[in-house]
């Protein structure tokens, strides 16, 4: 190979270097913005500056509060203070849940739910939901487990709901407050989750308990 040659291959291999180092460091800046981004989380906090209540309820109090965006900008927010909630998806040993019906006012419909309801200033949620189960379905239970904390409403509501889920160990009588109308029914687990994902049961609290409680069962971890 001729010296020319030689010097010409040198100058190939030279360039081809060159060219893969600028393929190598060459970024998307629209890229490197949201690595940037993900590096970097916003704080993503808001700080009360100051409120006031608008309503005082039985159950509820609404509340308007001026807050600090983590942006130094001033908003204002509404919030329903509410105690927090209790339900309990009560399995029969043939793996059929008690569930009840009643007239819910504000969707003025009947809706199909788990049994629930509010938790008592000071109260514990174990015992209200043991509670509630008795008052609504008029049964006892055993083998408890938590289902975990549901949060319904977290634009605009503070209520907690705490779930459950047991073995019915008894049956009795229910014992209703004076203004708590309801039917009790026994519908078998699978049929209850196609219920919920055909959207026959549209309350939250009910389609995650289902839904879980079914999962939990097929793992055999209840």
């Amino acid at each position: 190979m001729s010296s020319a040659e030689m010097e010409g291959l040198g100058m190939q291999e030279k360039e081809t270097c060159i060219d893969n180092s600028n393929d190598a460091t060459t970024e998307n800046p629209t890229e490197a913005a949201k690595e940037n981004a993900v590096r970097e989380p916003r704080r993503l906090t808001e700080t009360r500056l100051s409120g006031r209540t608008l309503y005082e309820g039985r159950i509820v109090r609404l509340e308007k509060d001026k807050v600090l965006l983590e942006n130094g900008e001033e908003s204002y927010r509404e919030v329903v203070r509410h105690p927090g909630g209790v339900s309990v998806a009560a399995l029969t040993e043939k793996n059929e849940v008690l569930m009840v019906r009643q007239f819910r006012y504000p969707y003025g419909k009947v809706l199909l739910e788990c049994p629930a309801g509010k938790l008592e200033p000071g109260e514990d949620p174990f015992e209200a939901m043991k509670r509630e189960q008795r008052e609504e379905t008029g049964t006892a239970g055993e083998s408890y487990i938590s289902l975990g904390e549901m949060y319904p409403t977290p634009g605009y509501c503070s209520e907690v709901i705490r779930m459950y889920a047991c073995r019915i160990s008894g049956w009795g009588e229910t014992d209703l407050d004076a203004d708590e109308f309801l039917e009790v029914e026994k519908i078998p687990l699978e049929e209850a989750v196609s219920m919920v994902m055909s959207g026959r049961i549209r309350d939250g609290k009910t389609q995650v308990m289902i839904l879980k409680l079914s999962r939990l069962l097929e793992e055999g971890k209840f």
